[in-house]
């Protein structure tokens, strides 16, 4: 990422100092650290991080290109010795750092999943990682992790490794064919940015969550830098005029990204171009060897010392953000912006003396300059480090106590009339919790040992299904996760009455013909899928009831659609939905959606075990989130359409418990665990049983 204040002059190699690019690299971390801090005003802030691509591309490629030219050839192992001892020491101070604070304040139902995130980040593949589980179902309601923002230095590193590389490909076949040197470098860079400007944009619109992290989407974006550094010796040749010109609309281009951009805005893809090229507009500026406009704001001593330590701040103000949200954000870990400032502004003082005591000492050690292979030894060992933060925190996971499903009856304990039943209150302890708190995440309903929900992306009509083949009664389970959750309790009552059970399930997908957001926009695949389901449902005439769920009360009408609106619009396709199915011959059956705390109630459990009413919500609040709001308006006019409700087994009375009968209710976000949904069991058969015609 950002790279360290050179001396002033120029250096080795006819390389001089660029005032102006150690301001970008400024522009850069600000941008981050105000998005991150929650500034309204630098909405786009994240922006920063293609700034850095491009810098990197075009410091990296001038460094090779420069070696090239004096020598003929590139010293594979001089290159990566100068990236392991410039890059890797201060990650691995960090890495370990974020071990210990996780240790000390994130709640033990994180630590395992922090373990892997602190690995894979030292190892720089994080980023998969991360692409992975926007999508996954299982993860899509972790909390973020304090080395999430690793993933840009992943992808860098990754570049680090293949570009020399290709280079050096792109040099022997120069060779061999006799090709003029820049032609045949220019030729290499479009052969990776091309393909990968190409993918960005499909990504970013069929999947928008990988398409975020992976590093194909990106390469062209460091790219960019790269052939501006193979073409740098030829733009001195631009008139100074149009100099200042380059730079002023660069850096506004630059900043307009970041004023006007959001996490609602598709990216990268061709959003992406606008703060690349303004980088790389900025920097040609800067090639002419005298000051331009934009010097007046970037080569100055304040940007200029930023930018020094700006590879630092980017290392640690994340992870301090992290552990503040924990001790001082509200119910849903969010911070006041003003504390968020406070801790962005605190983390200068750990960059700082990273920088002074461990970056720019390495660096700059004559040693790893006359013996490069000891580089290796240091970025063997720093990598170490990170791994063994990864495996002290996986092994201070304690074990998860074992119990017996009859020492924990769960809803099996309240009254036919649960409301003013003792057992359904809060209460501030418990012997012990079935699931316990470090296994309630994988405590996730299953339909005979299979997960049956297909991740948010992809269109494949996927499904299982359970039970006699020739059933009297056949109940397809349709859906996003909130009826996913029911799997288990379904299959028992299944078995009970020689059901066969069906299901056409997709996680963040309700049952709809409308448009459903997903990350700021609609998700087509969603809409694909849909019509594919629908089709299927009205079709299939074996199907005898379709029972249905979701958490989902909104539509998506675009970015300026009113809330009101939205509502609205999916309360009447709801309607409209429940009324094809019912017209086909299908009894469809409205499974409301449960209580939605605000809070992490399993975190909250993990933090306050003596104290557990603290993680209680008031029913009222916890009805008005999620999909009840909408599936009740739309039952209003609904005729011929029942449903079920089997809340007061879950909320007893006005205030919702989080442990009921020595169950924990709630697993990620407001999703129940399977153990309780088991013991739900015969509420939800009377109750299927008395909807049913």
């Amino acid at each position: 990422m950002p790279a360290r204040r050179p001396a002033s002059g120029p250096t080795g190699g006819g390389q001089r100092f660029r005032g102006d690019i150690q301001g970008l690299r400024a522009v850069a971390v600000l941008s981050v650290l105000g998005f991150h801090a929650g500034l309204p005003f630098m909405s786009g802030g994240f922006v920063g991080v293609d700034v850095f691509f491009v810098i990197s591309g075009f410091l990296i490629t001038g460094l090779i290109d420069r070696e090239i030219g004096r020598t003929g050839r590139l010293q594979l192992g001089r290159f990566w010795a100068r990236r392991i001892r410039r890059l890797l020491p201060a990650t691995a101070v960090v890495l370990a750092a974020v071990g210990v604070m996780t240790l000390l304040v994130l709640p033990v139902t994180r630590w395992s999943s922090v373990a892997w995130d602190i690995a894979t980040s030292a190892l720089y593949v994080v980023n998969w990682r991360l692409a992975d589980q926007s999508v996954n179902y299982l993860a899509t309601d972790d909390a973020p992790s304090p080395v999430q923002h690793f993933w840009s230095l992943a992808v860098e590193e990754q570049f680090y490794i293949v570009w020399p590389l290709i280079i050096l490909l792109v040099l022997w076949l120069q060779r061999r064919y006799r090709l003029p040197l820049t032609k045949a470098m220019l030729t290499g860079i479009a052969a990776i940015g091309v393909p990968s400007l190409i993918w960005s944009i499909v990504l970013t619109q069929t999947s928008p969550g990988p398409a975020y992290f992976v590093s194909t989407t990106r390469l062209w974006e460091l790219a960019i830098g790269g052939a501006l550094a193979i073409l740098a010796h030829r733009i001195p040749r631009i008139p100074s005029g149009w100099a200042h010109v380059l730079g002023v609309a660069g850096l506004a281009a630059i900043v307009l990204a970041v004023v006007t951009f959001d996490e609602a805005t598709p990216f990268p893809g061709v959003a992406a171009l606008l703060p690349t090229l303004g980088t790389a507009a900025v920097i040609a500026a800067g090639t002419i060897g005298r000051r331009t406009v934009s010097d007046l704001v970037l080569d100055t001593s304040v940007m200029r010392d930023i930018g020094t330590l700006s590879y630092s701040l980017y290392l640690w103000h994340w992870p301090l953000l992290i552990g503040a949200a924990v001790m001082w954000g509200d119910d849903g870990g969010d911070l006041p912006v003003a504390i968020a400032v406070t801790v962005v502004g605190f983390s200068v003082v750990p960059a700082w003396l990273t920088h002074r005591i461990v970056e720019a000492p390495i660096h700059e050690a004559k040693v790893f300059v006359r013996l490069p292979g000891w580089a290796a030894v240091l970025g063997v060992g720093c990598t170490a480090i990170g791994v063994a933060a990864a495996l002290v925190v996986a092994t201070a996971v304690p074990k998860a106590p074992v119990h017996t499903a009859g020492d924990a009856p769960g809803a099996a304990v309240l009254d036919e009339d649960p409301a003013d039943d003792p057992d359904g209150r809060p209460v501030d302890s418990v012997e012990f919790l079935s699931p316990d708190v470090l296994d309630a995440p994988d405590d996730v309903a299953a339909l005979d040992g299979e997960l049956c929900i297909s991740d948010i992306e992809g269109t494949d009509l996927e499904g299982c299904s359970y039970g006699p083949g020739d059933a009297e009664v056949t109940v397809a389970l349709v859906g996003d996760s909130k009826m996913h959750q029911w799997l288990t309790a379904f299959q028992r009552i299944a078995d009970e009455h020689g059901w066969r059970i069906i299901t056409y399930l997709k996680s963040a997908c309700p049952l709809a013909t409308v448009d459903i957001e997903f990350e700021g926009e609609a998700n087509r695949d969603c809409s694909e899928y849909n019509e594919a389901r629908y089709e299927r449902l009205r079709d299939r005439e074996s199907i005898d009831y379709v029972v249905t769920s979701q958490v989902a009360s909104q539509a998506y009408l675009g970015p300026d659609g009113s809330r009101g609106a939205q509502t609205d619009a999916m309360v009447e396709d709801l309607g409209r939905v429940w009324a094809g199915l019912e017209e086909a011959g299908r009894q469809v059956i409205v499974l409301v959606d449960n209580p939605n705390p605000e809070a992490d109630v399993m975190e909250c459990v993990a933090e306050h075990g003596d104290e557990l009413s603290d993680c209680a919500f008031p029913r009222d609040e916890g009805a008005a989130r999620g999909g009840a709001p909408a599936q009740l308006a739309a039952l209003e006019n609904a005729d011929g359409v029942s449903s079920v409700d089997v809340n007061d087994y879950i909320c007893p009375g006005d205030t919702c418990p989080a442990v009921i009968g020595n169950v924990l209710l709630y697993r990620r976000g407001s999703h129940l665990t399977a153990t309780y949904v088991a013991s739900l069991t015969p509420r939800l058969d009377d109750a299927l049983l008395a909807a049913m015609r």
